[in-house]
């Protein structure tokens, strides 16, 4: 008993690790930058304090919140990847919703000309190709453009841990993808909008205002769950953690398991020499009419890979292997996921993972030293 009692004593005593407070979470540091203000937000379903959506919140104390501008999957946080994003209005509180993943990526004159003040505040999950970056991008042109400051309220980045991947050339970027970083970049979607302004990315030529309202108790090496999923198709933790290794099958024949339960957490294409594991993708909410709906799929269950995992080629360069047709492995969407062709040849031409990855080293110790200008946190 007295062993057991100084054990519990001993670990009563250790420091509580406080956890990671988002900017949404601390209203204190901007309701006064907010009161009396005309207030657009760029929000998602990620978009909350503990209790309620920033929305809500806001206009529970009594923020005059005149627009809703919705990204990639919308307001709600439930359309399709890629699926356009229509405006409307939201039931719930009678708002606008103005679509940038529709006719317009970026905000136009008639939609800021009424307003004061912009309010970005949607979680990432710190890979190049994920959307919210793009959005993030142009709503800092377009408030530069047309003279409204912008807020941008920071959240940790669940793959700020690590640094890894090619970086994007010029010559491929797109949507998916619009700076030379790399593709897994550990960075804050806060860090990164100070890395857009001073390494003067934007096209716009008057100057941006802008504040990060930044993340409290956080660290890049700060493990952090997400309380709501970014996007449909990434339920949990896991499949946050391997989706910088995944995400590049987008550009390839083979399935992420979109319209299973356990998207970006598989593989496979129908056909048994792709691995024992079977799935059979079907028509979900979020996920409607995805590849090879209705058709059974073998492949690899990667439900049990640790939870720590970072990026890897070995998945890829597996199912490559696997394939008998090589020429229809890839399409074209692969090299701007990947932000080069070199990667693709690389494959092609049979390098093995280690031999790839010597090849981006050096960018990687150059964007290293630039990422450092534009820290906000710890890295430990």
């Amino acid at each position: 008993m007295r062993i057991f009692l100084v054990l519990l004593w001993l670990v009563l005593s250790l420091p509580v690790q406080a956890q990671p407070l988002p900017a949404a979470e601390q209203s204190a540091l901007y309701l006064p930058l907010l009161r009396g203000k005309r207030v657009g937000l760029v929000v998602n379903a990620t978009s909350r304090t503990q209790h309620a959506h920033l929305v809500d919140s806001l206009r529970a104390q009594k923020i005059e919140v005149v627009r809703i501008f919705a990204p990639e999957h919308g307001f709600r946080g439930q359309a399709d990847a890629g699926a356009t994003v229509k405006d409307g209005i939201d039931t719930a509180t009678g708002l606008a919703v103005v679509s940038l993943y529709g006719a317009n990526k970026q905000p136009q004159a008639k939609d800021l000309n009424d307003l004061d003040l912009l309010v970005f505040d949607i979680q990432d999950v710190g890979v190049r190709f994920y959307t919210y970056l793009s959005t993030l991008h142009y709503v800092m042109e377009a408030a530069a453009t047309h003279h409204k400051p912008l807020l941008v309220f920071d959240r940790p980045n669940p793959n700020g841990d690590y640094i890894d991947g090619p970086t994007l050339e010029p010559a491929f970027a797109s949507f998916v993808g619009m700076h030379p970083i790399p593709l897994v970049h550990g960075l804050t979607l806060g860090e990164l909008a100070r890395m857009i302004v001073g390494e003067k990315w934007l096209k716009a030529s008057p100057p941006l205002q802008f504040q990060v309202v930044p993340v409290r108790n956080y660290t890049h090496a700060t493990a952090y769950v997400l309380p709501v999923r970014p996007s449909p198709n990434l339920p949990n933790p896991l499949s946050i953690r391997l989706y910088p290794s995944l995400g590049l099958f987008e550009g390839t024949a083979i399935s992420v398991a979109r319209g299973t339960p356990f998207p970006f957490q598989a593989i496979g294409y129908p056909d048994w020499r792709y691995g024992n594991f079977k799935f059979t993708p079907e028509s979900v909410t979020g996920a409607t009419q995805p590849p090879y709906q209705g058709q059974l799929c073998y492949g690899l269950d990667l439900r049990k890979e640790p939870m720590d995992s970072r990026f890897s080629l070995r998945y890829l360069l597996d199912m490559y292997a696997r394939t008998p047709d090589k020429s229809k492995f890839f399409n074209p969407f692969f090299a701007k996921l990947a932000g080069t062709d070199r990667l693709r040849k690389a494959i092609e031409q049979g390098f093995t993972e280690d031999e790839i990855r010597r090849s981006w080293q050096t960018d990687l110790q150059r964007y290293r030293v630039l990422r450092k200008k534009y820290l906000l946190y710890p890295e430990e």
